[in-house]
Parts: C-alpha cells; sequence; structure tokens
C-alpha cells in the first residue's frame, strides 16, 4: 500500500509539473506565425531604410504570412543591392514570387536561399504580371451580332431538339395504339393523382382569392358609374374564359412541369432511362406518354374547378360587400355567361396542359453532365412553360374573337 502511495504521489506530481510547463511554455509554432509575421515586417522595412544596400528577409514567406511583409516592401527606398534569404524557415510560390518582384523592381541580386526557394525562384523569375490582366473583349459593334448570332444558332439547335422530341412522342403514341396491352394505366393513373388530385386545394385556395380579388377591384371600378351589379358579368367571364384558366396553367407548369423535368432529369443522370432501354422498355412509352396524357386530362377538370372557385369568391365578395346575396350572383352567372365562354376555357385547357407537360418531360430528357443541369432545365422547364401558355392564350384570344367569340 505504501508503494502504491508513492507511485500515485510521484504521478501526480509529474502532472502538475507538465501542466505548470505547458502553462508557462506557449505554443512555438503559435508563437512562431505571430512573430515572424510582424518581425518580417519590421526587418523588411528596418533593413531596407537603414543602408539602401542590403535587405534581411526572415521568417516564413508564405501566403498566410506575406500580408505584412508585402506591404513593408513597397516602403523600402532604394537601391537595394541585395536581397537576403538565409533567415527564411519557409517560402512558398507567393512568396517567391514578392520576392523576386522585390528584385526585379531594384535590380537586386538574391542571396542565401536555399535549394528549395532557388527552385521556386527560377520558376518565378521569368513570370511579368506588368501585362493586362484583363481578358480581351471585342468592340460592341461586334460584341452584339455575334451574341445575337449565338443566340439564332442556339435557339436553331432547340427547335431541332424539340421537334424530335414530339416525333419520339408521336411514334411512341402510335406503337402504344397498336399494342394497348403495353400502355402503362398504372403510371398514367398516378401521375393523374398527382397532376389533379394533390394540386386541387392549392388552386382552389388560389382560385378563390383570385375572385375575390377580381370582384373588389372591379366593384370599386364600377361604381363611379353607377354600375356596380355588372361585377357579376366582370367575374363570371373574366374567370372561365382567361384568368382562371390561365393561372391554373401556371401553378400547373411550376408545380407539375417543374417535377416532371426534375423526376426524369434524374432518372437520366443516374442512367436509369439507359437502362431501360438496355432492357428493351421505351422511356417515351413508360415516362413521358402517361405524364402528358395526365396533364392534358386533368388540366380540363382543374381549370373548371378553378373558375368555379372563382365565381364562389366573387360571390362573398358580393354577398358582404356589394349587397348581392350569394345565391342570387350565382343565378345571375348562368343569364350574363355565355355558353362559349365555357366551351372557351374547356378547349384551351388540353392545350395549356399539353404545353406543360411537353416543356417539362422535354427538359427532363435534355439534362446531362451533373446535377447542376437538373436544377437549371428544371427552370427552363417552367419559364418555357409559362411563356408558351401566355403566348398560345393570346393566340386563342384573337381566333375565338375572329370567330365571333368574343
Amino acid at each position: 500500500m505504501i508503494d502504491v502511495a508513492k507511485a500515485l504521489l510521484t504521478l501526480c506530481r509529474e502532472s502538475l509539473a507538465g501542466a505548470r510547463k505547458s502553462r508557462h511554455t506557449p505554443d512555438p509554432m503559435h508563437n512562431a506565425a505571430q512573430y515572424l509575421l510582424e518581425d518580417a515586417g519590421e526587418q523588411a522595412s528596418e533593413q531596407g531604410a537603414a543602408d539602401g544596400s542590403r535587405l534581411v528577409l526572415s521568417g516564413q514567406l508564405t501566403l498566410s504570412a506575406i500580408g505584412p511583409l508585402e506591404r513593408a516592401l513597397r516602403d523600402v527606398p532604394g537601391p537595394v543591392r541585395t536581397v537576403d534569404l538565409a533567415g527564411v524557415d519557409e517560402i512558398d510560390t507567393v512568396g517567391a514570387w514578392v520576392v523576386c518582384r522585390f528584385a526585379r523592381e531594384h535590380d537586386s541580386k538574391i542571396t542565401g536561399a536555399s535549394p528549395e526557394a532557388l527552385r521556386l525562384l527560377a520558376a518565378m523569375h521569368e513570370i511579368d504580371a506588368t501585362g493586362d490582366t484583363h481578358p480581351h473583349r471585342l468592340p460592341v459593334w461586334e460584341r452584339v451580332p455575334l451574341a445575337v448570332g449565338e443566340k439564332v444558332f442556339g435557339a436553331r439547335g432547340g427547335i431541332y431538339g424539340v421537334v424530335d422530341f414530339f416525333g419520339q412522342v408521336l411514334i411512341a403514341a402510335a406503337n402504344l395504339a397498336r399494342h394497348p396491352k403495353r400502355f402503362p394505366v398504372k403510371a398514367l393513373i398516378h401521375q393523374m393523382e398527382l397532376v389533379g388530385v394533390t394540386a386541387l386545394p392549392i388552386i382552389g385556395l388560389m382560385s378563390f382569392l383570385i375572385g375575390i380579388v377580381i370582384a373588389q377591384q372591379g366593384s370599386v371600378q364600377l361604381q363611379q358609374f353607377g354600375a356596380e351589379s355588372l361585377t357579376v358579368n366582370l367575374v363570371g367571364r373574366i374567370t372561365l374564359r382567361e384568368l382562371g384558366l390561365l393561372m391554373t396553367a401556371i401553378m400547373v407548369a411550376g408545380r407539375s412541369g417543374s417535377a416532371f423535368a426534375a423526376q426524369i432529369g434524374t432518372m437520366k443522370l443516374t442512367e436509369e432511362i439507359d437502362a431501360m432501354r438496355t432492357i428493351g422498355i421505351s422511356p417515351v412509352e413508360v415516362l413521358v406518354i402517361p405524364r402528358i396524357m395526365a396533364a392534358t386530362f386533368m388540366m380540363v377538370l382543374l381549370g373548371f374547378f378553378a373558375s368555379i372557385m372563382a365565381i364562389i369568391g366573387g360571390a362573398v365578395v358580393g354577398q358582404f360587400a356589394l349587397g348581392i346575396p350569394f345565391f342570387t350572383f350565382l343565378l345571375r352567372i348562368q343569364e350574363v355567361v355565355p355558353t362559349h365562354d365555357l366551351w372557351v376555357g374547356l378547349l384551351k385547357a388540353p392545350v395549356f396542359g399539353l404545353i406543360v407537360a411537353l416543356a417539362g418531360c422535354y427538359h427532363g430528357m435534355q439534362v446531362h453532365g451533373d446535377s447542376e443541369e437538373v436544377g437549371r432545365r428544371t427552370t427552363m422547364a417552367v419559364v418555357s412553360a409559362i411563356f408558351a401558355v401566355i403566348v398560345i392564350d393570346a393566340f386563342f384570344a384573337v381566333f375565338f374573337t375572329e370567330i365571333g367569340w368574343g
């Protein structure tokens, strides 16, 4: 027991001595870095300013420690005949570049360098950074036509890609028509649920609020002419004919079109589509056709549902703000809204759904390279789908007005 107690006492004394030593002896690496940073700058400026002939550098001439030294070398007056590197502990390419630049400016000779430092100095000696470091830039009268030409050439390639993709879709649809048993019914039902059923809450809420906004803002403007009752006409026609369907298409493009592009793009990036082709399965038949059909069919139901919810929102405003009873508002809709307005919306809906699905699937199939391409193509799918929907909607507006459905 006495021996054990002595051993424990000795161990405690050694531990205390080690703790005192570690507390009073600073970390050599930490102090060296801090001390050499300050000393390098001070030594450079003091030695150079003293005799103007010999510059003594010491410490670490590395990227982490070169800042104070580089600033101090700017204030060293010339001429400096010799740069002594005998006291340098460590040097990297940045330090060698600073030393070579100083020696070139003052026409100095470098001495005392280690073999490692000599190799770095030899590599940095021939580098001249006095020239223009900016990239060559063409004048604007050349730059603009080149940029326009590149855009046109890129648009041509995009048109070829879209036509090729559309041809693949038509061929796949013809093959499925000839072999109905190959049709992916489960995939179609699943996509119809994702595109249509799960989108009902957000589209219903959005359309309800849009109907409230249209009715409220329209009534404010119509009050100036004493025609608040025409708010019913405004809400009914604009929601059934234009705004309800257009906002639904934009929502479907941002929700389902982006999902199509991301899903198919990820599958192509992970080579799942290549594996499907290897085992004899057409990716267009299994992945693209169900999504296109689901978006086309469900867009009709979603557009009609959105118009109904917008009308209900307008009826709520009529009940509480205009003094028009709720059911009177709905009955008045049937009288003032022509039937062809409903048909206009129902005819445009499948076209909008087809555009959204084609844009999402096309950009998903164009993914290649890395995961960044998935995000870029997803963004392009949403933007191109919304742009195409708005353009087609403008065309439909002119077309239906010309045939007497204005």
